[in-house]
Formats: C-alpha cells, sequence, structure tokens
C-alpha cells in the first residue's frame, strides 16, 4: 500500500484542465503510474478532504524530441481527472494557477 504522497505527484495544471476546472469541477493530476483508481481516490479524498464522485485516467507516452543531431525522450506518466461533488473546491490548485 502506498501512501498519499507516493500517489499523488503533483497538479497538472495547462489551459485544458483549468477550463475543466472552472466550468466542470474537474481535478487533473500527475500520480504514480502503478496507482489504481482506488488507490487515487482515496488520496485525494483524504489529502484535500473532499468527495470525489469519479476519476478518469490514462496513461501518456513521452514524446520523443530532437536538439540537432541528439535525440530525448519526455518521461511518460499517468493523468488522473477527479469530478469532485458539487460545492467541493481545492483551495491549493486554485491558488496555484493564478
Amino acid at each position: 500500500m502506498k501512501t498519499i504522497y507516493e500517489v499523488i505527484k503533483k497538479p497538472l495544471l495547462t489551459e485544458k484542465s483549468l477550463i475543466l476546472r472552472d466550468e466542470q469541477n474537474k481535478y487533473s493530476f500527475v500520480v504514480a503510474k502503478n496507482a489504481s483508481k482506488g488507490e487515487i481516490v482515496t488520496a485525494v479524498e483524504k489529502f484535500f478532504n473532499v468527495t470525489v464522485e469519479k476519476i478518469n485516467t490514462c496513461a501518456i507516452k513521452g514524446k520523443v524530441h530532437r536538439m540537432g543531431r541528439f535525440a530525448g525522450k519526455r518521461a511518460d506518466y499517468k493523468k488522473a481527472v477527479v469530478t469532485l461533488k458539487k460545492g467541493d473546491k481545492i483551495d491549493v490548485v486554485e491558488a496555484t494557477a493564478k
């Protein structure tokens, strides 16, 4: 069993995630690659003291990029989009986005 700090790595703050947060009360996080949906729900509910209604996850493959003759690859990661109960809010993500 992983701790909640090992499951949730960081909030994902992109234009799309900020629009989802404002319009549909959905928050995006980068999570551990081997974390299950149940572990993610438990971690978000305990860490932020909110109620999770739904969760969607997807594994993102890192993009290959080049700089001249050198090639590199960004790291693979797992993204979780968490829908909260109406009226719930995560203040840490709100403050980080501004």
